[in-house]
């Protein structure tokens, strides 16, 4: 994984198992988001399942700095603490279920979702004008990571699903984790329409360019 300071990025890993078993794991896991990633990005929107998660962020200046390792030279903070944060929880949940081995059975991926150039040009634009856009590769990330558990058949509403953070942005939970400002300013959605436009049917080739 590699970033670049004020990109967009869709964070996801998955595993052949369960990987949250109970509320505690999931609060488990979220405890080490806060400590491991939020002071090197800015979470746009998360969604946690049984057996994977998405992110959207937006890497920041810090989160880019090299850790300038001896062995690693050009590895950068956000991704050698993504890699920790997977590893706690994985030691953690090895003790919980006495089992070996590696939990994710994937690296981590990182897709960029915007060109820097046009992405300023973008959002530039769109604080001048102030225009409606037609959906970006960002808000439909946006979008996928809420319905998420209700397309796993999970849930039948979004609100109903405890672990993702489509509650913050309804005002049904005051949670700490996503930058809402800063959401509402990247993501092509309306603050005030927001749950009616969360109900939008995403583009299946739009789709296959968030991975």
């Amino acid at each position: 994984m590699h970033f670049e300071p004020g990109a967009v990025y869709h964070i996801y890993n998955r595993s052949n198992e369960i990987v949250f078993y109970n509320r505690e794991n999931y609060l488990f896991f979220l405890k080490k988001i806060k400590e491991q990633i939020v002071p090197f990005c800015n979470i746009l929107a998360w969604v946690l399942m049984p057996n994977h998660f998405h992110f959207l962020m937006v890497a920041t200046d810090v989160g880019c700095l090299s850790e300038n390792e001896k062995h690693r030279p050009s590895l950068q903070i956000l991704p050698k603490h993504i890699g920790t944060l997977l590893s706690s929880y994985t030691q953690a949940f090895n003790k919980q279920e006495n089992r070996r081995g590696k939990l994710f059975s994937h690296n981590t991926s990182a897709k960029c979702l915007n060109d820097i150039e046009f992405y300023n040009t973008f959002i530039d634009n769109r604080r001048k004008t102030n225009n409606s856009f037609s959906p970006d590769y960002a808000t439909v990330c946006f979008h996928y990571i809420h319905q998420n558990p209700v397309m796993a058949g999970l849930v039948g509403k979004m609100e109903n699903w405890e672990f993702s953070s489509f509650k913050d942005y309804t005002g049904m939970r005051n949670g700490t984790l996503v930058t809402r400002e800063l959401a509402f300013q990247l993501v092509n959605v309306d603050q005030d329409d927001f749950y009616l436009q969360s109900q939008i049917s995403l583009d299946e080739n739009l789709l296959k360019e968030i991975f």
